[in-house]
């Protein structure tokens, strides 16, 4: 069973949202390097960046950019498989549509997302072994 594994929130002015989140959850909220994306940790990481709590997941905060940046419009689960390539193609064989094709981000992973056929957008995220 793949299960989920990280979340996206989309906002129009980040920074309102992260006041919102961080006030409201008491979330904690730091940049990703260089790029326009914010890590949003829910709990306590390892060494790995992972949650220490089991069945806990953490998250991230992006601009809303719908026409740079596909499914950005909504919230996103972000769901592990093995394979992103192969699970794309079986989300079209389902009835689904690619709206963001598979790509690397980092050393760290392979990610995409994808609509399911009631139109939500669906994160898959393939982690890369080392």
């Amino acid at each position: 069973m793949d299960k989920v594994v990280h979340f996206e929130i989309p906002a129009d002015n980040v920074e309102r949202a992260q006041k919102f989140y961080k006030s409201l959850f008491k979330w904690d909220m730091q940049q990703f390097g260089e790029m326009p994306y914010w890590a949003v940790r829910t709990v306590e990481v390892d060494e790995k960046m992972m949650p220490k709590e089991k069945g806990a997941i953490n998250g991230g905060m992006l601009k809303r950019d719908e026409k740079n940046d596909p499914g950005s419009k909504n919230p996103v689960i972000v769901v592990s498989v093995p394979n992103t390539e192969e699970y794309c193609k079986k989300v079209e064989r389902a009835g689904g549509k690619i709206v963001l094709p598979a790509r690397n981000v980092g050393n760290m992973g392979v990610y995409a997302r994808v609509k399911d056929t009631e139109g939500n957008i669906i994160g898959l995220w393939q982690e890369l072994k080392k």
